[in-house]
């Protein structure tokens, strides 16, 4: 509305009688007349009531923007300064590209930096500097994280074929990490799926090869190490920046319906293992007796051949001792000596009056 007022006059005094459109004409004052001619729109400028001037108006653009920059960016009260506004701006600005160009990566972390979105460069751990943001972004990879895929399972009925046309129940986990956090994060489209296909894959290869029992009893660590290999030489292919840690297999079954008649086999198979590692053992008992009599009666034959007679009476005692020492006995002597001497009711009744005396 200030514009309009101020544009009014303006034009009336281009068209009037007495001014051209570059002000008053050289034959009329230039102050103001209170009885000056009216315009083609009417009467000219009037007195106030009260005997004052008229109020002064806008009269030109000039005067309009000057009073616009004193308005918002002048030195008015209460106004911000323009320097001021400039200053912080500056201030946040150099804060914005201290913030985003320094890079704080910690250890076992990579940082894959992008320029306008394509793969520039790969920061250590430590402090990396880039361009600011929007120009670089960098993203931080844990490469030390050891990952866990747990697949296969009795719920999923994932059947494998065994190398003997035989089905097998298996399930298993494969551990990675990631090698080249850039070839990871741009050369898969979805690495986490990838990878469990390629496990997949390759364990139905590996079974394919082996026969039921030997993928249930003892050649699963062999079958793990193939599996693993055949998982790197795969992603390696792809250029997948993934290392493969290794694999677990945690289940080898037969299928459900046959599952039991399968633990029977297995249980009797172990009781025959059994009983054969118990008659080895016996064996070896035997054995070791053997060579220890042995070994004594060499001993005894070697001292034999230096005195025979002494060695042979040596054997008689010894051995009618050991004879008569089970047995009950009964000595009769020459005449003149009482014949029965119940040598065995003596000894008890001595332990018996031991016994008493230890009682008491």
């Amino acid at each position: 509305m200030t514009i309009l007022s101020g544009l009014g006059p303006r034009a009336r005094a281009l068209f009037s009688d007495n001014k051209g459109p570059w002000g008053p004409s050289g034959n009329e004052p230039e102050g103001g007349d209170d009885h000056q001619p009216a315009g083609p729109w009417g009467d000219g400028p009037k007195r106030r009531r009260g005997g004052g001037s008229a109020p002064r108006q806008v009269g030109s653009l000039d005067d309009f923007l000057r009073k616009s920059r004193a308005r918002f960016g002048g030195d008015l009260p209460g106004r911000p300064n323009t320097s001021i506004v400039i200053w912080i701006a500056g201030v946040l600005a150099l804060l914005w590209i201290l913030g985003t160009s320094f890079h704080s990566v910690a250890p076992g972390q990579q940082g894959v930096v992008t320029r306008f979105g394509r793969y520039n460069a790969t920061l250590g751990p430590g402090i990396g500097l880039t361009f600011p943001s929007p120009i670089d972004r960098v993203k931080k990879i844990d490469v030390q994280n050891i990952r866990t895929f747990d697949l296969g399972s009795a719920e999923a009925n994932d059947l494998m074929l065994t190398g003997d046309q035989n089905l097998l129940d298996i399930a298993y986990s494969v551990r990675w990490n990631i090698r080249t956090p850039e070839l990871y994060l741009f050369q898969l489209s979805d690495p986490d799926e990838t990878i469990k296909q390629v496990a997949e894959s390759a364990m139905r290869a590996v079974v394919s090869r082996v026969s039921l029992n030997d993928a249930m009893g003892d050649k699963r660590a062999e079958i793990e190490t193939q599996v693993a290999e055949t998982m790197q030489r795969i992603l390696d292919g792809y250029r997948s920046g993934i290392q493969v840690q290794g694999i677990a297999i945690k289940q080898a079954d037969p299928p459900d319906a046959v599952n039991d008649a399968f633990k029977e086999v297995t249980a009797a198979q172990q009781d025959a293992q059994s009983y054969v590692n118990q008659a080895r053992a016996y064996a070896l008992q035997l054995t070791a007796k053997a060579q220890g009599e042995a070994t004594a009666f060499d001993k005894v034959y070697e001292q034999y051949k230096l005195a025979p007679d002494v060695t042979r009476r040596r054997m008689y005692y010894e051995t009618m001792e050991q004879v008569l020492s089970k047995v009950d006995k009964t000595i009769i002597e020459a005449p003149g000596v009482t014949p029965y001497l119940p040598l065995p009711e003596i000894k008890k009744q001595q332990q018996q009056s031991q016994q008493q005396e230890s009682a008491r």
